[in-house]
């Protein structure tokens, strides 16, 4: 599998195309701020075709492109219904005395927009991506794993990052649900690779040896009791 990226824009959010091998259909994920001309010229460079764009959350530094990549491919984005008004409506993810930092910015859906579900098995590009509901930074969060030889490649969006979690004091943000989606993560394999929103990659066990914010979040070890 061939997996490329780059940092979009000033949020620096991590772009990612994935595809079976160079030459191939390929999917994208988080086309961010200004996302366009590096995007084509890693496509270009790698010789892929989008066939559609997967969406980790709604807010504005992981969306802002994704209306012109769609339409000058014609080409579906798929995001969770729960923060789809965001991609028309990027406001609404941060407080109301953010609204100036906009300054005017007109957002639109792409034509076709199709909604994930908690579960989901997409097969795009020959690849196959798992859709895994995890909200606690957006209502709408998710993640998307991929296989890659012997391993699960982790799109994580901004749920996990080296060293770090998601924020969760802005709107639609919830730390407990978060913990709750953190746990759930941290029951993957050690050596799944995350490639997250922002920043560097790491893996499963790396961070669960090492990150300071998991301490509430790890998974009980051994049996448990309960109703």
């Amino acid at each position: 599998m061939l997996v490329a990226g780059f940092p979009a824009g000033s949020f620096q959010t991590n772009c990612y195309v994935v595809a079976p091998a160079a030459g191939a259909e390929c999917v994208v994920i988080d086309p961010g701020q200004d996302a366009v001309g590096d995007l084509d010229a890693l496509l270009g460079e790698h010789r892929l075709k989008p066939v559609a764009v997967l969406l980790t959350h709604g807010h504005i530094d992981h969306v802002w492109s994704v209306a012109p990549v769609c339409g000058a491919r014609d080409v579906p984005a798929w995001i969770h219904p729960e923060d789809r008004d965001l991609l028309s409506d990027p406001a609404k993810g941060f407080p109301p005395q953010a609204g100036g930092v906009f300054g005017g910015l007109k957002l639109s859906e792409p034509d076709d927009v199709r909604e994930l579900s908690d579960g989901a098995v997409l097969s795009l590009a020959g690849l196959e991506f798992t859709v895994e509901h995890r909200p606690g930074h957006t209502r709408g969060s998710v993640t998307f794993r991929a296989p890659a030889e012997d391993i699960q490649v982790l799109f994580a969006g901004d749920l996990l990052f080296a060293g770090s979690i998601g924020r969760t004091d802005l709107p639609g943000g919830d730390h407990a649900a978060m913990l709750r989606s953190l746990a759930k993560t941290l029951t993957l394999p050690d050596e799944t690779l995350v490639l997250p929103g922002h920043g560097p990659q790491t893996t499963i066990g790396r961070e669960r040896a090492t990150n300071p914010f998991l301490r509430d979040a790890a998974p009980p070890v051994g049996p448990t009791r309960g109703l």
